[in-house]
């Protein structure tokens, strides 16, 4: 019996003792597991600073570079993460739905936990602490693989995670960390043991994923998101609100990769905006119009995630040109118009098909912690089951539970007795 196998059943066996977890358990190994991530602060910059200097020899590109740094602040930032998971409600044990079938007879849906979880994602070694303690409070296994690019730091991480857990009284097993690209194979052949896998990454990954596995697989694709300036936009608005969505910080997939603006400001606006971004060291790739206008390079691609100082620029129509454009070119992540028209707005936020759609305010606060949800797994691109940042609400399923005192079908088909379906209140 492979290794892999062993750690997948032992994962199944601890997801199910999981499923009983109190509150108060859940919250102490959160609690457990920051303070041994302060105390072992140094000794985790340390496993990064080796993750980092190998990155140099290897000339990993800047973007991913970005990503994998693991400082003081990045330690400090999980941290205070952990802390607000512990003050959010447990959102296991919800009652969603409560009716009367007949006197006596109760249905309830409760939220419970899904089980073994696999996620797979990139070179963020604070994103393994995200979905660790996010499946933690869910009650739920996990399986996970980061980049390889940050195998030194996801190590010791991990490896803090599962003794601070474990002595807070989880059950061994319900945390694995894979390291090989191997190993994900593997995973993905064990749907007899795994619940559901997240792979975080471009649409051709998850494609990859979704085509190679039995599991149902919650996508988590990339972010092409965009800033649409409405001809009835204040420019100084809308010079903050892009250069934040762009640079505040451009290696995530919440950062604004295209520009749209309407032909009827372009010539007022466009200059400062553009001006604006060229100040904070963004390169500017636009269409003909906005090429000539800016005297930049044309856009070769629409659908580009630079995740890098570099934008896309494009003078549309109108609002109808802006709606399809992103429908077209977008992937469905966040996009965001700035515009002093209401109606306008509503109808963009309305027919935008994207997980998050805003109306004056930057692309950026498109993520769990901002809005609440203590953290995220990932911003999901999918329809199904959960949309956009996958916090809490999104790594819990439901069963349906019906008290009953005597009760037989054979009543109701015969009519002797008849369903009242009553809300309980």
């Amino acid at each position: 019996m492979s290794d892999m196998i062993v750690q997948a059943q032992a994962a199944k066996i601890a997801s199910l003792r999981m499923f009983s977890l109190s509150t108060e358990v859940k919250n102490r190994a959160l609690r457990s597991i920051a303070d041994i991530l302060a105390a072992n602060s140094a000794s985790i910059i340390a496993e990064n600073d080796k993750d980092l200097l190998e990155s140099d020899k290897t000339g990993l590109a800047m973007p991913l570079r970005r990503r994998l740094l693991f400082g003081q602040k990045k330690v400090a930032d999980v941290i205070e993460g952990l802390e607000s998971l512990i003050l959010l409600e447990d959102p296991v044990g919800k009652t969603l739905l409560s009716t009367r079938l007949d006197e006596g007879l109760s249905l309830y849906r409760v939220s419970c936990p899904i089980g073994v979880i696999g996620i797979i994602f990139e070179s963020r070694p604070d994103a393994l602490v995200q979905i660790a303690s996010l499946c933690l409070k869910t009650g739920n296994a996990v399986f996970l693989k980061g980049g390889s690019e940050a195998a030194n730091t996801n190590r010791i991480l991990a490896d803090l995670i599962e003794k601070a857990s474990i002595e807070a009284g989880l059950p061994a097993g319900w945390i694995t960390l894979l390291e090989s690209r191997d190993e994900v194979k593997q995973m993905l052949a064990f749907d007899e043991y795994i619940d559901l896998v997240i792979p975080r990454g471009s649409n051709e990954f998850v494609r990859y994923i979704m085509d190679n596995t039995h599991i149902p697989v919650l996508g988590h694709a990339d972010g092409v998101c965009h800033v649409y300036v409405h001809e009835d936009a204040d420019v100084e608005m809308a010079k903050r609100i892009v250069v934040d969505s762009k640079t505040q910080y451009v290696a995530v997939c919440n950062a604004a990769e295209t520009l749209l603006i309407d032909e009827s400001v372009a010539e007022t606006m466009l200059p400062e905006l553009a001006a604006a971004l060229l100040d904070k060291g963004v390169e500017l790739f636009g269409c003909d119009k906005a090429a000539e206008m800016l005297s930049i390079n044309k856009a070769q691609d629409w659908h580009t995630e630079y995740l890098d100082y570099r934008m896309s620029v494009r003078i549309v129509s109108g609002m109808e040109q802006a709606i399809d454009h992103i429908n077209q070119y977008g992937s469905g992540h966040t996009d965001a118009i700035i515009t002093g028209n209401q109606p306008a707005a509503e109808r963009f936020m309305n027919a935008v098909d994207s997980g998050n759609v805003f109306w004056n305010c930057s692309t950026r606060f498109s993520d769990g912690f901002k809005y609440g949800f203590g953290a995220e797994v990932g911003v999901s691109t999918s329809k199904i089951h959960a949309r956009g940042p996958v916090g809490l609400d999104g790594l819990v399923t439901y069963k349906y539970k019906l008290f009953g005192d005597g009760q037989i079908v054979d009543d109701y088909a015969k009519g002797n007795k008849t369903f009242s379906h009553e809300p309980i209140c």
